[in-house]
C-alpha cells in the first residue's frame, strides 16, 4: 500500500459489515470516514460505536464523504447497482457475495468493472484458507495425478427467526435465491475453483423445512461435470440442527484430499500430510470462518498495482452461474427478472 492514507465506507450495517469494519480498524493506513444504512436503529448504532458521519442513502454518502473505497454489505439485490454507482464514480469496491442477485445483474457488474479504472474485490475470502490454497497448489503441481472428482456439503442451521428478523433473505426478488445464493455458493465457489470451470450443472432444490417463513430453497444438491472431465458433487441443507464445519473431499489418481477445516492429504501408499487452519475466532459464526481480513488486506495492498484483483466480478460470475442454473432447473417460474441461460 502506498504512503498515503485510504479513506474507506461501510455501506450496510447488517451482521456481515462487523467483519468489515474490523478488518478495516485493523489496517494501518486506511481511516473509516462513514457508514451508510437505511434503518435508523442499526446506522445509529454504527454512527455510535464508530464516531464515523451515517448516511441514508449510499449516493449521498459517495458525495459527500467521498471515500476512496467502498465496503458494500447490503441485500443481494442493492449488490449490483451500488457497486456500479461506485465504480462509475471512480471509487474502489469490496463486494460481499454473491456478485448479484440475478445473472443478469452480475453481467451488468462485469461489464461496468470493465469500463472502470477502479479495483473491485468479491469476498469469496474462503479461498484464503490456508488449508485451501494449500489443495489449491497441490492439485495445480500435477503430483496427485489428474483429479477424478470431489464431493463436498454444507450442513448448517437457520430457523425461522433469522428470515423474520430480515426477510429479504427470504425472498426472490430480494435475495435471488437461498441457501445456494447465500450460504452454499461459498462451497460451489470452492468446487469450481479447486477443480475447474463447469461446462455443465445438473442440479435440484426445494424447500423442505422452512416453506412457512420463505418461498426460497432451504436444501440443494447438484453435480458438476468440470471441463477436465472431473465430476463434483455438493448437498446442503440449512436443516442441520447446528452450522457443522464445511466438508470438501477430492480424489485424484495417487491421493485424497479432505478439507475439514484442516487439509488432510491421504497417498495411495498410506502415509498422511496435514495442513492447518489458522485459529478461529471464538463466538456462534466461527464456522464463517477466518480469511475476510487477509483477503482484504490483500486487495488493500495490491490497489497501487493497477492489475485487476483476482477474485474480481468476472471470476465470482462463475459461481453466480452456477447457482443460476439450478434455479433455471428447479425453479423456472420464479421472478427475479433474471436471464435464463449461460451466456
Amino acid at each position: 500500500m502506498s504512503g498515503s492514507v485510504r479513506r474507506a465506507a461501510v455501506i450496510g450495517c447488517g451482521d456481515i459489515s462487523t467483519v468489515h469494519l474490523a478488518a478495516v480498524a485493523a489496517l494501518p493506513d486506511v481511516e473509516l470516514v462513514a457508514v451508510c444504512d437505511p434503518d435508523d436503529g442499526r446506522r445509529a448504532a454504527a454512527e455510535a460505536a464508530w464516531r464515523v458521519p451515517g448516511f441514508a442513502d449510499h449516493t449521498a454518502l459517495l458525495e459527500v464523504a467521498r471515500p476512496d473505497v467502498v465496503h458494500i454489505c447490503t441485500p443481494h439485490a442493492t449488490h449490483a447497482a451500488i457497486a456500479i454507482d461506485a465504480l462509475d464514480a471512480g471509487v474502489h469496491v469490496v463486494l460481499e457475495k454473491p456478485l448479484a442477485h440475478s445473472r443478469d445483474e452480475g453481467r451488468r457488474l462485469v461489464e461496468a468493472a470493465d469500463r472502470s479504472a477502479a479495483r473491485i474485490a468479491i469476498c469469496f475470502q474462503n479461498r484464503y484458507n490456508a488449508p485451501v490454497q494449500a489443495a489449491y497448489e497441490l492439485l495445480r503441481s500435477g503430483s496427485l495425478g489428474a483429479v477424478l472428482g470431489a464431493s463436498a456439503t454444507v450442513f448448517w442451521h437457520r430457523d425461522a427467526a433469522y428470515y423474520r428478523d430480515r426477510p429479504w433473505r427470504g425472498r426472490w426478488a430480494t435475495a435471488g435465491g437461498g441457501l445456494l445464493m447465500n450460504q452454499a455458493i461459498h462451497t460451489v465457489d470452492l468446487l469450481q475453483w479447486l477443480l475447474g470451470d463447469v461446462d455443465q450443472v445438473i442440479g435440484g432444490a426445494a424447500t423442505r423445512l422452512l416453506g412457512h417463513v420463505i418461498e426460497v430453497e432451504d436444501t440443494a444438491d447438484l453435480v458438476l461435470r468440470h471441463a477436465s472431465g472431473a465430476t463434483s458433487t455438493l448437498f446442503a441443507t440449512l436443516s442441520n440442527a447446528v452450522n457443522a464445519p464445511v466438508t470438501i473431499d477430492v480424489v485424484t489418481e495417487r491421493a485424497t484430499l479432505a478439507l475439514r477445516g484442516d487439509l488432510t492429504v491421504t497417498y495411495d501408499d498410506g502415509t498422511t500430510e496435514v495442513v492447518p487452519e489458522r485459529a478461529l475466532a471464538g463466538g456462534d459464526r466461527a464456522y464463517w470462518g477466518v480469511s475476510h481480513e487477509l483477503l482484504i488486506r490483500d486487495f488493500y495492498d495490491g490497489l497501487d498495482s493497477g492489475r485487476p484483483f483476482w477474485i474480481d466480478p468476472r471470476a465470482a460470475q462463475r459461481s453466480l452461474d452456477i447457482v443460476q442454473d439450478v434455479y433455471d432447473q428447479a425453479f423456472p417460474e420464479r421472478a427475479v427478472g433474471d436471464g435464463a441461460g449461460r451466456a
